[in-house]
């Protein structure tokens, strides 16, 4: 008898289990004595339960795991199954007790080890009420910050930059001269159009003369940044809206995590004792990192005499 008496899915009867861990919804009751781990398939008696296709599932790029269940989960467990064979076929020839398979293993062990110590340790510290805590912290009374919209023209000297500032009081087009003569091929593109950007989003000289003017102005003359000479005309001033959670919440997640890692490493690290060794397996000596002392000058040499002036 099916799990989902009336549904229509129609899997084959050994991913029904699966249906039910995946939780695929479908109409008519659930059965209330259904297995919460089904086995799905048996290798020489060596089970497969559901809880293993989920992992393999878990395992997946995202937009695998956008395939429909009746198609991925048949694919999946013939996958397990060619997995379970090898591996009972590697056993028959002995290669589970081969010195490199074993450190190969213990690699792999090790690293989810620990692993999963860094997850129980680290997932409580990065929960959503922890994160909004922190936002709270960093950002609950944080004021909007001031913004200029602008577009500029970049060129390699001044003496162009001040043709291009003359034809703009001429009435020249400043989109057109951008795409004649600037050389910064993004903006140059959009009409030479920056956008919206913040103080600190560009090198100082370029942020201050561009906070400085008034909507539609351009600079009374170029301004030199180590990119080159710039003509730059101000389009509007505002006031940037403060972040929302939304926002800020999976930057602020990364960097509790990237915090909360570092910690337990170096905890765990300062309750063990740590020797290195060199690569060939010496100890390690205070003179292996010395830097040897700079190499003497040598005496200048004495620059020759001028020559005597004819008489």
């Amino acid at each position: 008898m099916p799990f989902f008496p009336g549904c229509s899915l129609g899997p084959p009867a050994r991913l029904l289990g699966a249906v039910v861990v995946f939780g695929i919804v479908c109409a008519g009751p659930v059965l209330a004595q259904a297995d919460p781990d089904p086995v799905l398939a048996k290798v020489n008696d060596q089970p497969i339960h559901a809880s293993d296709l989920k992992a393999a599932a878990e395992s997946l790029p995202a937009q695998a795991r956008t395939m429909p269940p009746q198609q991925l989960y048949p694919l999946l467990l013939d996958q397990l199954v060619d997995a379970q064979a090898l591996v009972v076929e590697a056993k028959k020839t002995g290669l589970d007790k081969d010195p490199a398979v074993q450190r190969t293993l213990q690699m792999a062990q090790d690293r989810t080890l620990a692993s999963a110590m860094l997850n129980k340790v680290v997932r409580p510290q990065v929960s959503d009420d922890a994160v909004k805590a922190r936002f709270d912290a960093e950002f609950a009374n944080k004021q909007g910050e001031s913004e200029v919209h602008a577009r500029h023209i970049l060129v390699s000297d001044e003496a162009t930059a001040k043709k291009i500032i003359a034809d703009l009081k001429k009435g020249g087009d400043f989109a057109a001269l951008s795409k004649q003569y600037s050389k910064d091929p993004g903006a140059s593109a959009q009409g030479g159009d920056l956008g919206f950007f913040k103080k600190t989003d560009m090198v100082p000289e370029f942020a201050t003369a561009a906070f400085a003017l008034k909507d539609n102005e351009v600079t009374p003359a170029p301004v030199k940044t180590e990119f080159g000479w710039h003509v730059i005309q101000t389009l509007e001033h505002r006031t940037s809206q403060p972040p929302t959670f939304e926002q800020e919440r999976d930057e602020l997640r990364q960097k509790m995590v990237q915090a909360a890692v570092q910690k337990e490493v170096a905890q765990a690290r300062s309750e063990v004792t740590v020797q290195t060794f060199n690569m060939d397996g010496s100890p390690v000596k205070a003179t292996d990192t010395a830097q040897p002392p700079p190499a003497p000058q040598s005496p200048a040499t004495p620059s020759p005499a001028p020559p005597s002036p004819a008489k």
